[in-house]
């Protein structure tokens, strides 16, 4: 059985993480925020079903993920999302004309994430933001390893293909 303790351990230690995908993934600092607190709470109604040594770091974007999908059918907000990857990847220290050439890169990116169906977007950010496994993707989005595997494939496919072959940095 799994304690109220052990919960708030697994809170702490997940919540940076999951923030992050939140926020990439809606492209919204608040309501990132606001996601994640309702995260928590499925979490926590659910904690005491999980299963001894259940992958919890997986069952947690599981639940981030199927809460992001609900809020974003609500909220619809495609600009901010757009706005929030392309300010989260500028870099410091480039000329005015490098920031000018990497924003219009960086908004063709985002513009053909934006258009991906939600689970290659979501299997694409947990795998190349977070870092995640192709099983801990899986169990996420709510597939087998083989199809979020080939969820991530066809992203960077669908990416390539919209992009028209300037795809620095784009693979599984």
């Amino acid at each position: 059985m799994q304690t109220r303790q052990t919960f708030d351990l697994l809170i702490e230690k997940h919540s940076p993480e999951l923030l992050r995908y939140l926020r990439r993934l809606m492209g919204d600092w608040e309501q990132a925020q606001d996601c994640l607190q309702d995260v928590y709470l499925r979490a926590y109604r659910a904690y005491g079903r999980l299963p001894q040594g259940a992958n919890t770091r997986a069952w947690l974007y599981r639940i981030a993920t199927n809460t992001a999908r609900t809020v974003a059918a609500r909220a619809g907000r495609r600009a901010e999302r757009t706005r929030a990857l392309v300010d989260d990847q500028l870099s410091d220290g480039s000329t005015p004309e490098e920031i000018v050439e990497q924003r219009e890169w960086l908004q063709a990116v985002a513009k053909a994430v934006e258009q991906l169906p939600h689970k290659q977007r979501a299997a694409l950010i947990l795998r190349k933001f977070q870092g995640l496994g192709y099983g801990e993707i899986g169990h996420a989005i709510g597939c087998s390893q083989a199809a979020a595997r080939a969820n991530t494939y066809q992203a960077v496919r669908r990416l390539r293909a919209a992009l028209g072959g300037k795809e620095e940095g784009v693979g599984p």
